[in-house]
């Protein structure tokens, strides 16, 4: 359960990550091919799954549908496709986050803590709050629109909680990132908050179009409430 599970197919990239990883306190296992990969997830419990979207004999979105199947663990892609389909296609199969190659290590350093500090995070007990048709109820981490229950993603959750606590206010793109990432904003890639906001935007508002609950204020960053 402590171990990190390296599925990648370029073996001088997976060297790199590994060694950096053992280097932080990390144990690792590594896979090169997505069948070999598909064995240690279905036989084993990791801490994390690092997982390149192209693999030589198929494809890391397939595993991470197969890592959601089986629970929780969180999910960092590793791509060289940074175009919004493909972000948006890793994000909702439950992904945590999405790195584009080539990156620095120090980079998917901090991003991997981020995720785990996210994990193991005790539930927030503070009360309900409502926005509209929307309830969100913290202490068991959901959120209803019109009394039905919506299935969110960890980051999609926790973007409408950071957005729901600063009711009123205007957040910058900045401020947003920072709080969900918990790590300085030049680590993160801009384009997954718009990828965020606008799938969050999908499943909460009547009008995705026509935002009612999540505004843009153009120029500043966004706004939830009066």
């Amino acid at each position: 359960m402590n171990e990190i599970l390296i599925v990648e197919d370029d073996k001088t990239i997976a060297m790199g990550i590994e060694y950096a990883l053992n280097k932080e306190g990390f144990s690792t296992q590594v896979c090169y091919d997505f069948n070999s990969a598909k064995e240690r997830i279905l036989e084993q419990v990791f801490l994390l799954i690092i997982l390149d979207v192209n693999l030589p004999d198929g494809s890391g979105f397939e595993l991470c549908k197969l890592v959601r199947e089986k629970g929780d663990t969180p999910v960092i892609f590793l791509t060289v496709n940074d175009d919004e389909a493909n972000t948006v296609m890793g994000l909702d199969l439950g992904a945590d986050d999405y790195i584009t190659k080539p990156f620095r290590l120090r980079e998917l350093i901090s991003r991997i803590n981020s995720v785990l500090r996210r994990y193991s995070r005790q539930p927030d007990t503070r009360t309900e709050i409502n926005l509209g048709d929307i309830r969100i109820n913290p202490a068991g981490a959901k959120v209803y629109k019109n009394k039905q229950l919506i299935w969110l993603t960890a980051l999609e959750y926790k973007l409408l909680l950071t957005l729901a606590r600063s009711k009123g206010q205007i957040l910058t793109r900045k401020q947003i990132l920072e709080y969900i990432w918990d790590t300085a904003g030049e680590f993160v890639n801009d384009n997954t908050l718009t990828v965020y906001i606008k799938r969050l935007r999908e499943k909460i508002e009547d009008d995705p179009r026509e935002p009612k609950i999540i505004k843009t204020i153009r120029g500043l960053g966004y706004k939830v409430g009066d």
